[in-house]
């Protein structure tokens, strides 16, 4: 399993699915190996960034840049463990993770005001009608900001 030119042992599957909470069965892991050797195209056993933008779907992902710090020379297993947070069967708690992960950009444990801020933001144009590509006026910039939710309380120190 250390390279992508080497074949699976069921002891390999089992590891994998044992480190995976069980979420792929044994034939989800065979094909994901598969899948894996596709994408490693320098059989070196782990996948670069540049491999993972060949896949279209992850290429096209608005948090794709995130997710390739992520991803970028992940092995098997860690790839499979990777792709577990995406599994239908995975429990809130391993998909919250994930997202908490993608946001963590220094991978310190922690998630910042400014690690969320551009989504939150995004999110909230997006709710409003504006794309992220548009340009707000005074008008819509108040549009977006003027809800009863939102606390617009600043400190001033008078020292």
């Amino acid at each position: 399993m250390g390279s992508a030119s080497s074949t699976l042992t069921q002891y390999d599957i089992e590891d994998v699915q044992e480190h995976c909470n069980n979420l792929f069965s044994q034939q989800e892991i065979v094909s994901l190996y598969q899948r894996f050797c596709q994408l490693d195209r320098t059989a070196k056993g782990f996948i670069s960034a540049d491999e993972f933008l060949s896949v279209p779907e992850f290429a096209m992902n608005p948090l794709s840049q995130r997710l390739l710090k992520m991803v970028d020379g992940l092995n098997f297993k860690d790839f499979v463990i990777f792709l577990s947070a995406f599994n239908p069967k995975a429990s809130m708690p391993q998909k919250i993770e994930l997202i908490f992960k993608v946001y963590d950009s220094d991978y310190n444990g922690k998630v910042t005001f400014n690690d969320i801020m551009e989504e939150v933001l995004i999110k909230v144009m997006k709710e409003a009608g504006y794309s992220k590509d548009s340009s707000l006026l005074l008008d819509d910039f108040v549009k977006i900001l003027d809800h009863p939710g939102l606390k617009m309380d600043v400190e001033v120190p008078v020292d």
